[in-house]
């Protein structure tokens, strides 16, 4: 039964409201089809939108209630149709057609039967209606032009049907109404394809972040590209969950796009991170490893050795053989020595007191400089480096820690910035110490504490981007999310020290992601990758430490993402074989 004018008005308000609150563009092509169809009781029809080059018309929708055709849309079932094409081979306008006719025009065509308009070509209509049984008789064809007056699809209804749903004619009123419905929707169409182009520029911004990271360090761009893989993985697995602690966790389509921006973003600080901190592979390690201008003293006191020895033996000093046999003890100890201190470079699990002990007595040997070192410096490093050495020849120690160098900071530290944003792990006196008993004597690894805060300040620099960005409402907590996958359960993270308590899901849930990434990387110059069940074995201890959230650990291991993620990230001699009912009892505890 046909609708009456109040209802056709209730519609056409109630679509126009929908219209601008819809966001989907799949139910946005079906919304506005379909309440087009019901204001006209039309038994079927077609949504074109116009193809990204402008010269053809793609099928979107196409409903027919007679023939039970139902496709695009939310139907998840492809058109088979290509796309209409609004010029022919040699460039001249396709007015045979009538939706194109419509979409070259702008105008509105009604057609009261098909088989009687001469105008336009029917005859693909003709074979269709033959093939099915049907009889295609009214056509309204309306353009759908955005705020600018550009057509940027064609909406057709076939077949109004009346009080007793026989065929006929479009009316004007209800051809009038479908005119203003296409308006709205044509506004909402460029509204919902507006904030698609921002987010797919956003996106793309996000992977220009992730490009320039890549560039700087190939390594830390995979890694940036794998933690929100995992961390989607624990998400999915959070709401897939029909019972116990994650029973009502659930993300709305906008908590999904805010997960993935974030988990894209959290490490965007490492763009300001120097590459030279990042892979610092050995401890004396800067742009270069200094290691070799340390071997270069030792041959300097091998050669001076040497030459001491041939000196003596030449003026008779002392007998041939006990002469012979102090040098080649010297060159033995000095050989020892720089291999001991090559060894302390190369960094490890534990420095010894007594291994620090033998540096300084190794430091103290001294050696002949007669070359102005300040020569062939740029006025950066003379700046730092002052004007007071003494004139040459000097002697000079084998190690050293000198004033120069304690790299300062740019400038004054902000403090009350850090504060105010509720970090409190704050910069080191030095932005870098470059001594070399300094870092050869570093009890772990191979970074300084300065080094270490200039790694752990990426995750500052990444709240600080990401708050200073104006992000809508629905992306809010994006700085939160990514800005806590270095805290711990304990509050004994950084950079905020947040306890478990005040931590969301998404950002307990990077942080799960983000240790079992590094652990299993195999792309680091700095360490060897951990076995699978190496890597849960150290996890499952962090659990214990109450470091990492036991809840998401106990998920992360009985929904098998660990396994998952494995199977195509890591590589074969990775994946060994792990039992995880060792580590869910004790994440139960």
């Amino acid at each position: 039964m046909a609708a009456t004018r109040e209802e056709r008005y209730r519609t056409l308000i109630e679509l126009g409201i929908a219209l601008s609150a819809e966001r989907n563009h799949n139910r946005l092509m079906e919304m506005i089809l379909k309440g087009a169809k019901s204001m006209a009781n039309a038994d079927g029809g077609t949504l074109y939108l116009l193809t990204e080059d402008r010269a053809g018309l793609k099928f979107e929708i196409m409903l027919n209630d007679t023939l039970g055709i139902a496709m695009g849309g939310t139907t998840d079932k492809p058109i088979p149709f290509p796309p209409l094409a609004l010029y022919a081979e040699d460039g001249t306008p396709n007015h045979k057609n009538v939706a194109s006719h419509c979409a070259l025009t702008g105008t509105t065509v009604d057609i009261a039967d098909a088989y009687d308009a001469d105008k336009f070509d029917f005859s693909g209509t003709k074979a269709f209606d033959a093939k099915t049984n049907y009889r295609s008789a009214s056509f309204l064809t309306v353009p759908l032009k955005n705020h600018d007056g550009e057509v940027v699809g064609v909406l057709q209804l076939i077949n109004a049907r009346g009080d007793s749903n026989q065929v006929g004619p479009f009316n004007d009123e209800v051809s009038a109404m479908v005119e203003s419905l296409a308006s709205q929707a044509a506004v909402a169409l460029d509204n919902a394809h507006l904030i698609e182009a921002q987010k797919a520029l956003f996106k793309a911004f996000i992977q220009l972040i992730a490009g320039a990271i890549d560039a700087k360090s190939p390594y830390t761009g995979g890694h940036c590209n794998r933690v929100p893989v995992l961390t989607q993985m624990l998400a999915k697995a959070a709401c897939d969950a029909k019972d116990g602690v994650f029973a009502d966790f659930s993300l709305t389509e906008d908590e999904w796009y805010e997960l993935e921006i974030a988990a894209d973003l959290h490490d965007c600080g490492k763009v300001t991170t120097p590459e030279f901190v990042v892979d610092k592979a050995t401890k004396l390690e800067t742009i270069y490893n200094r290691i070799h201008e340390i071997r270069t003293r030792f041959e300097v006191l091998k050669r001076d050795a040497t030459i001491a020895y041939l000196e003596a033996s030449l003026a008779g000093d002392g007998d041939a053989e006990t002469l012979k046999t102090r040098w080649q003890e010297r060159i033995a100890e000095l050989d020892a020595d720089f291999a001991f201190v090559a060894e302390c470079n190369v960094g490890g699990e534990f420095m010894a007191p007594e291994r620090v002990e033998r540096l300084k007595r190794i430091a103290a040997n001294t050696w002949t400089r007669t070359l102005d070192d300040r020569l062939g410096l740029s006025h950066e490093e003379l700046r730092f480096r002052g004007t007071d050495d003494a004139p040459v020849p000097v002697a000079e120690k084998l190690l050293d820690d000198k004033d120069w160098h304690l790299v300062p900071h740019d400038g004054p530290i902000d403090t009350a910035k850090y504060e105010a944003e509720g970090i409190t792990l704050m910069p080191r006196p030095h932005k870098y110490n470059r001594g070399e008993i300094y870092n050869l004597s570093i009890g772990r690894g191979t970074l300084t504490d300065e080094d270490r805060f200039k790694i752990n300040d990426h995750i500052i620099q990444t709240i600080m981007m990401l708050k200073a960005l104006p992000f809508p409402k629905t992306l809010s907590r994006v700085p939160e999310w990514a800005g806590g996958h270095h805290e711990k359960m304990d509050g004994s993270g950084y950079p905020k020290g947040l306890r478990r308590e005040e931590m969301t899901l998404p950002a307990r849930m990077m942080a799960i992601a983000d240790i079992f990434e590094a652990l299993t990387a195999c792309d680091r110059p700095y360490k060897k990758a951990k076995t699978l069940s190496e890597a849960l074995k150290i996890m499952s201890f962090m659990v214990k430490d109450q470091h990492i959230d036991p809840d998401l650990w106990i998920l992360f291991l009985s929904s098998g993402i660990w396994k998952s993620y494995a199977e195509t990230y890591l590589k074969p001699e990775q994946i060994d074989e792990v039992d995880i009912s060792r580590y869910l009892p004790k994440a139960a505890e």
